[in-house]
């Protein structure tokens, strides 16, 4: 029994109907890439707990994929650059600009800066250099990523929450923009850099946006100012801080936002694997809709049990994880 096999026979007493299929390429999709730095080489783990030692990446985007053999020939040149390195990561725009991270273990000084913009002019690449509490960029430590289709413009950095698959990231978007009707007020759980609330800006009179990460919410306040948008407020709360928030709970960081203030038709949830606790379950129980975009099957199969009163109006599968046990899933879920 493949995943989506699975995936199907967990939800099939909720939902009768075929569900689709949406595929992805198997090589060349990933836009978000994580390495470990051993022996000149950049290192993964196999399933099985195995070192892989790597100089390319044929699941990464082309662009991360050219580049990666270059950007090790000239870090294995430098023992300043080799030297108490232990994670490399790529980012990739549909622009095929590549913003790379080199964490370090120890301080920063100026000759691993000056060595770091060398690099980055001969590559033509912008570089972040991390340690603990230092960072230093050769650009700028954002990526921006314009999806033209969906009229937004995102951000991200290397320590923001980022969809990693190129094809179906803005494909998954159009999908719950689909689903979506009587939309008024929105409220968005795990909102990231924003990747579903800025397109989402569109339908909705007004939206809630919130998330934990100090970075996402960062990339999201500008989209929000350089793009003008003035329907979407953010506040930097947990998925449990915004259950406590209606249940009368008073956060400074709401800055003036008042949720009294919303007339909201839908919630939109993008856990993490783990899913929905408790709390979050209890919360979204309020609402008329539920839009819930998961990358576990089981722990979703897990939480529309819990939400009993609730039906799978629409659903459908992203193979955004390829070869892989993992699966994502865009749905609608509305009070029976």
């Amino acid at each position: 029994m493949n995943k989506f096999q699975k995936a199907t026979s967990l939800i099939d007493e909720h939902y009768k109907n075929n569900i689709a299929i949406n595929l992805s390429p198997s090589y060349g999709y990933r836009s978000r890439c994580e390495f470990g730095y051993k022996n000149n080489f950049y290192t993964m783990y196999s399933p099985s707990g195995e070192i892989v030692y790597l100089e390319t990446f044929a699941v990464a985007r082309p662009s991360i994929q050219a580049l990666m053999p270059n950007l090790l020939n000239q870090i294995n040149k430098s023992n300043v650059l080799k030297t108490k390195l232990f994670q490399i990561n790529f980012r990739s725009n549909r622009k095929n600009r590549v913003l790379v991270s080199l964490v370090y273990h120890k301080l920063l000084d100026d000759e691993i800066k000056g060595l770091a913009d060398k690099i980055a002019n001969i590559l033509n690449i912008s570089i972040n250099l991390r340690s603990k509490n230092n960072l230093y960029s050769t650009h700028s430590d954002l990526l921006e990523d314009n999806i033209e289709h969906l009229e937004t413009i995102l951000y991200q950095t290397d320590q923001s929450f980022y969809q990693p698959n190129h094809f179906h990231m803005p494909e998954m978007v159009a999908k719950a923009m689909s689903f979506i009707k009587d939309p008024k007020d929105l409220l968005e759980l795990y909102c990231g850099s924003g990747t579903f609330s800025l397109p989402m800006r569109k339908l909705f009179n007004k939206i809630f946006a919130t998330e934990s990460n100090r970075q996402s919410i960062r990339c999201l306040k500008k989209s929000i100012n350089e793009q003008n948008i003035k329907n979407i407020f953010h506040a930097r709360l947990s998925a449990e801080e915004v259950s406590e928030l209606f249940d009368g709970r008073i956060f400074t960081r709401m800055k003036g936002i008042n949720i009294s203030d919303f007339n909201f038709s839908h919630v939109l949830v993008d856990p993490p694997r783990a899913g929905l606790d408790e709390n979050v379950i209890k919360l979204i129980n309020k609402f008329e809709n539920i839009i819930y975009v998961s990358c576990n099957y089981e722990t979703y199969s897990r939480d529309i049990k819990n939400l009993s009163s609730y039906k799978i109006k629409n659903i459908e599968f992203f193979d955004q994880f390829p070869n892989t046990k993992h699966l994502e899933i865009v749905s609608l879920l509305s009070k029976k």
